[in-house]
């Protein structure tokens, strides 16, 4: 009886959250942008504050597409949460077969896989966490659409699971604060190991995502700037037609941080 209730919570905050509107404002900087760059996506900036969204492309800003390795940081925070790792240094075996990169052929510790996007290392982390626990906590976190499929270590590369940038800037704004419904030292941790970059009065947090890599597919690039005691959660993501676009996420999501004065 308890776990239905709690089923049956989560997916009304899951439902809700969907239907959630918000004020929306289109940024012909950020537009041209993409234009310039020669490809077709959207670009989403919530400022928290503010309660309201900044971009390019709305229509697409609501359409859900598979997450890639941006979903490396809900596994993050869940594997914590179950302690299905102790912390972000216990190190985790790759398996020891041939990879796609040299780089993913060593056993190690969120801190550095996530940082090096090792897919290997982050589906033994989602077995040892395991199905019914997953779609226990995706649901808890309100991510996407909430399907999992029946497969553990391989939904959010080939789907079931779906988000919409609206989506991801609206749990990572979430997360930035610290507001999940997780422990707050876990939440702690993942933001330490998604930190980027940091200035004087700023600190830029993400992680990249491709769909379908090496080949075409959706390319994301997602996370959150803290800039004095403001947060401003994003999301990017672009049809990725050639191997040359995927450096492009990154590029007009700096961009485009720059044009609305956040970076």
């Amino acid at each position: 009886m308890t776990a239905m209730k709690s089923l049956l919570t989560a997916l009304l905050a899951l439902f809700s959250l969907q239907g959630y509107s918000s004020e929306w404002k289109e940024s012909p900087k950020v537009g041209e942008l993409f234009k310039r760059a020669g490809v077709t996506g959207t670009f989403v900036l919530y400022d928290v504050d503010a309660g309201r969204f900044v971009g390019h492309n709305q229509a697409r800003s609501k359409v859900r597409f598979i997450p890639a390795s941006t979903f490396k940081i809900p596994n993050s925070l869940i594997g914590l949460a179950v302690e299905a790792v102790q912390d972000v240094d216990d190190i985790l075996p790759y398996g020891g077969q041939p990879q796609s990169f040299a780089v993913w052929e060593k056993d190690m510790g969120l801190r550095e896989a996530i940082t090096l996007s090792n897919v290997p290392i982050y589906q033994e982390l989602a077995r040892r966490i395991g199905l019914e626990r997953m779609r226990e906590n995706v649901l808890k976190l309100g991510y996407g659409n909430g399907r999992i499929g029946a497969t553990v270590d391989t939904f959010w590369l080939g789907g079931p699971l779906k988000i919409s940038a609206i989506e991801q800037a609206r749990f990572l704004a979430r997360l930035a604060q610290g507001q999940l419904p997780l422990p707050r030292d876990v939440q702690a941790s993942v933001r330490e190991i998604v930190l980027l970059e940091q200035g004087d009065n700023w600190r830029l947090y993400g992680k990249t995502g491709w769909e379908n890599a090496p080949n075409s597919g959706i390319g994301w690039w997602v996370g959150w700037v803290k800039k004095d005691d403001h947060v401003y959660a994003f999301a990017l993501n672009i049809d990725i037609q050639k191997a040359a676009d995927a450096g492009k996420r990154i590029e007009i999501g700096k961009a485009s941080l720059a044009a609305l004065g956040v970076l």
